[in-house]
């Protein structure tokens, strides 16, 4: 795990903006799409795939590179945002995001794109997948590949049964090199996850599977780096990260409310903004950053 100097922290925060923005902007595009989950996940996303993973754009089916699986298909914004930033397909590309024909749909199809691992809708089966891959990857390199599989996984998904089987099933075979990375923004789309389907203690049930939990705040990048760090230390168990997220992160009218989870600006609540005003505000919020100083550390 290579440090997360100050220089490299500021970068990759602008990255981060750059990436919300162009969310929001396809998402207008759309007049469809989720708001709450691709904003939150931005800063882990683009910590993964400018600091962390693997991987290489220009040969997108190296060997070697590292896996991400997304489990909760429904964000795919943000994946399709920062994989167009890290240079796998042109941004304006985007403005494409769920118009028929495009190759970026509302959720992700790995045969369209270079780069997508898996296809993904259907919530909680992207925890099996990875477990899948991370088991071959096994049998074909005897343990000491070297790649790492890192899931990201929304919290309301855990509600599906199938889940605990890939997580009883990784314990058991101590894939340490299986990453999940949980969205806890405690929100799904009918409300709030504990009022739905209480999760808590969502820690213990993990130590119970035998799996190594760290917990950190996914809207900081040194938090998070450091939490992959150790997760990528541990060789006797798979690791998750519970990632404490504010949902729709960065326009604060937004943040932190259910009903933005499955809208888009243009279609959410009334509240604050009206729906004709609410993708100029959204924009206007993260060019802006909220009065705040690209790299300041909080």
């Amino acid at each position: 795990m290579l440090h997360l100097h100050d220089d490299k922290y500021k970068e990759l925060e602008e990255i981060a903006n750059n990436v919300r923005i162009s969310i929001i902007e396809s998402l207008i595009e759309a007049g469809s799409g989720h708001t709450a989950g691709p904003l939150d996940m931005t800063d882990i996303f683009v910590l993964l795939y400018f600091h962390v993973m693997k991987h290489d754009p220009k040969n997108p089916d190296w060997k070697e590179r590292d896996r991400l699986i997304l489990s909760c298909g429904h964000i795919c914004p943000v994946l399709y945002a920062t994989m167009a930033h890290a240079g796998y397909f042109p941004v304006p590309e985007l403005k494409t995001l769920r118009k028929f024909g495009s190759r970026l749909q509302g959720h992700p199809h790995r045969e369209w794109l270079p780069g997508l691992e898996t296809s993904s809708g259907p919530l909680g089966s992207g925890l099996s997948q990875a477990v899948g891959m991370a088991l071959a990857d096994r049998m074909d390199n005897d343990r000491h590949s070297g790649k790492f599989f890192y899931c990201i996984m929304s919290d309301g998904e855990l509600d599906c049964g199938q889940n605990w089987e890939a997580i009883m099933l990784a314990g058991r075979e101590k894939i340490h090199n299986l990453i999940a990375i949980i969205d806890r923004n405690n929100i799904q789309i009918d409300g709030f996850t504990e009022d739905i389907m209480p999760l808590a203690p969502l820690r213990k049930k993990f130590e119970a599977f035998n799996w190594d939990v760290i917990e950190a705040d996914g809207h900081s990048m040194p938090d998070m780096n450091d939490a992959i760090g150790q997760a990528q230390a541990v060789f006797s168990a798979p690791s998750v990260i519970i990632a404490h997220t504010i949902p729709a992160k960065g326009f604060e009218w937004a943040e932190r409310h259910f009903e933005w989870h499955g809208d888009p600006p243009g279609k959410g609540p009334e509240d604050v903004y009206k729906k004709d005003k609410q993708g100029a505000a959204a924009l206007d919020a993260l060019r802006s950053l909220g009065g705040r100083i690209v790299g300041e550390h909080e």
